[in-house]
C-alpha cells in the first residue's frame, strides 16, 4: 500500500517495543484460564469441560464490555499525540465509571448461566459444575475493566513495563490460589472447581492492585482529584456510539467462531479435538497481530492528535508489515509441519489425522488474520469503528459461516470444509477492511472528541 512505503526502520522499531510487551500481557491473560483448566484437569476430565464451558460463556458476557470500554483508547492516545492532559484524566474518569456500570451489566448476563446451557443442550452432567464456576467469576468483571481502561493509559503513555509486572504477579497468585482453594490447603477445605473460579476472580483483584502499585505515579495523575463533570451524560453518550460497534464487532467475530465450533461438534468428537487443537495454535500465534494491532491503536491515535498525517500513515504501515511479516511465518511453519505440531498435543491416530488436515488451513487464514486485526487497530487509532462492525457482519457472517456450513455438514469435505468457510470470511474480511484503512488515510484525519458542541 502507498503509505506503507513512508516506513522507516524507526516507525518498526516504535512498533515493535510497544507490540512486544502486550504480547506477553495478553499472552499472560490466556495464562490464567489455561492453569484453571490444568489445575481442574487433576479431578477429571468432566471437571475440565466444566471449566471450559464456564470460561467461554463467561467471556461471551464479559467481551461486550470490553468492546464499549475500548471507545476510550482512541481518546487517550489522542489526547497524548496533542499534549492534552485534561483530556486524558476525562478519558480515563469516564472509563472507570463506565467499567462499574458495565461490570453490574455483564455481571446480570452471567446470572442465568445455569438456564442458558440447558437452552443450548450443553451435556446435563457439566451443567452445575460450569454454572458454579461462572457465577463465583462474576465478581472478577469490575477488576478486569478497571484494568483495561488504565492498561489503555499506560499503553497511550508508552509505559508498557507496570502492565508486565502486573501480569506475572497475577499469573503467580492465580496459580497459588487454585492449588490452594481447588485441592485444600493450609487448613483450607477443598472447594474443586468452585476454588478454581474463586481464584480467577481473586486474581483479577491483584491484577488491578499490581498495577495500580506497580504505576502509581501514572495512575494518581488520572484519579485524583476526580472530575464530578466526568459523569456528564452527553460525553457519555458519544462515547457509548463509539464503543458500542467495537462491542457488538466483538461479539459477531467471537460467536462466528463459537457456531463453527458447535457444527465441528455435530461432525463428531474426533472432528472436535482436531479443530480445538488447531485452534488453539492459531490463538496462541494470532496473540501477535493482536499486540500489533494495540500498538498500531496507540501510533496511530497520537500522531492523529499530533495533527502529522505522515506519522499516520508510516504508523499505519509498520504495523501491517509487522503483523503480516510475523503471520506469513507462522503461516509457513503450519504449511510445512502440520505433523509435529499437532503431536506437541495428541498421540491419538484419528485426532492427529484430523488436526494435520486442519492445521495447512490454519497457516493459511494466518495472515488474513493478521491483516484483519492489525487494520481494525488503525482504523481504532483514527477513531473509526462502525466499519469494522458492518464489514465484520459481511465478512464472517454473509460470507465465513455460510461457507463452511455448506462444505463443512453438505459436502464429503467434513472438518475441512468448515475451516475452509474460516478462511474464505477471514479473506473477506481482510481486504474489505484494507480497503476502508486505504480509504481514511488517504482523507484528512481529526481528533475524535466527546466533549464540546456536536
Amino acid at each position: 500500500m502507498p503509505f506503507a512505503r513512508l516506513t522507516t526502520r524507526a516507525d518498526l522499531a516504535s512498533t515493535l517495543r510497544l507490540a512486544g510487551p502486550v504480547v506477553a500481557v495478553e499472552i499472560g491473560l490466556m495464562a490464567m484460564g489455561a492453569v484453571d483448566t490444568m489445575i481442574v484437569g487433576r479431578i477429571s476430565g468432566q471437571a475440565v469441560a466444566s471449566v471450559a464451558i464456564g470460561h467461554a460463556y463467561f467471556w461471551v458476557c464479559a467481551v461486550f464490555g470490553i468492546g464499549v470500554l475500548m471507545a476510550i483508547d482512541p481518546l487517550l492516545s489522542q489526547a497524548v499525540g496533542a499534549g492534552d492532559e485534561p483530556a486524558v484524566v476525562a478519558a480515563v474518569q469516564r472509563g472507570l465509571v463506565l467499567a462499574g456500570v458495565l461490570s453490574v451489566v455483564a455481571g446480570l448476563a452471567l446470572v442465568p448461566v445455569e438456564q442458558v446451557l440447558r437452552f443450548l443442550r450443553q451435556p446435563p452432567e457439566v451443567i452445575p459444575d460450569a454454572a458454579r464456576f461462572t457465577r463465583v467469576s462474576i465478581p472478577g468483571l469490575l477488576p478486569l475493566y478497571a484494568f483495561i481502561v488504565l492498561r489503555m493509559m499506560l499503553q497511550a503513555r508508552h509505559r508498557i513495563a507496570p502492565l508486565v509486572v502486573a501480569i506475572v504477579v497475577a499469573n503467580l497468585a492465580n496459580l497459588a490460589l487454585n492449588l490452594v482453594l481447588v485441592f485444600g490447603r493450609f487448613g483450607v477445605a477443598p472447594m474443586g472447581i468452585t476454588g478454581s473460579g474463586v481464584a480467577s476472580a481473586i486474581s483479577r483483584y491483584v491484577l488491578l492492585v499490581g498495577l495500580c502499585l506497580a504505576a502509581w505515579p501514572d495512575v494518581r495523575a488520572v484519579v485524583r482529584p476526580w472530575r464530578s463533570e466526568v459523569l456528564a451524560l452527553r460525553p457519555m453518550r458519544r462515547i457509548l456510539a463509539v464503543g458500542l460497534p467495537i462491542a457488538v464487532q466483538y461479539e459477531l467475530e467471537i460467536n462466528a467462531f463459537a457456531v463453527v465450533a458447535v457444527m465441528m461438534g455435530w461432525v463428531g468428537a474426533t472432528a472436535m479435538a482436531g479443530h480445538q487443537i488447531s485452534i488453539n495454535l492459531a490463538s496462541l500465534t494470532f496473540m501477535v497481530p493482536l499486540g500489533v494491532s494495540a500498538a498500531a491503536a496507540v501510533n496511530v491515535g497520537r500522531a492523529v492528535g499530533a495533527g502529522d498525517r505522515v506519522g499516520v500513515r508510516r504508523a499505519a504501515g509498520a504495523a501491517l508489515v509487522t503483523g503480516v511479516a510475523f503471520m506469513t511465518l507462522s503461516g509457513v511453519a503450519m504449511l510445512a509441519m502440520p505433523y509435529p505440531l499437532a503431536r506437541l498435543y495428541t498421540a491419538d491416530p484419528a485426532v492427529l489425522a484430523t488436526a494435520v488436515a486442519l492445521l495447512p488451513l490454519a497457516g493459511l487464514f494466518q495472515v488474513f488474520d493478521g491483516v484483519q486485526v492489525v487494520a481494525v487497530g488503525i482504523l481504532r487509532g483514527v477513531g473509526d469503528t462502525r466499519t469494522p462492525m458492518v464489514i465484520n457482519v459481511l465478512g464472517f457472517w454473509l460470507v465465513g459461516v455460510p461457507v463452511s456450513a455448506y462444505l463443512g455438514l453438505r459436502t464429503p469435505l467434513g472438518p475441512q470444509g468448515l475451516w475452509i468457510g474460516f478462511v474464505f470470511g477471514l479473506a473477506a474480511v481482510a481486504v474489505l477492511l484494507l480497503l476502508r484503512v486505504r480509504s481514511r488515510l488517504r482523507a484528512e484525519t481529526r481528533r475524535l472528541s466527546v466533549d464540546g458542541p456536536t
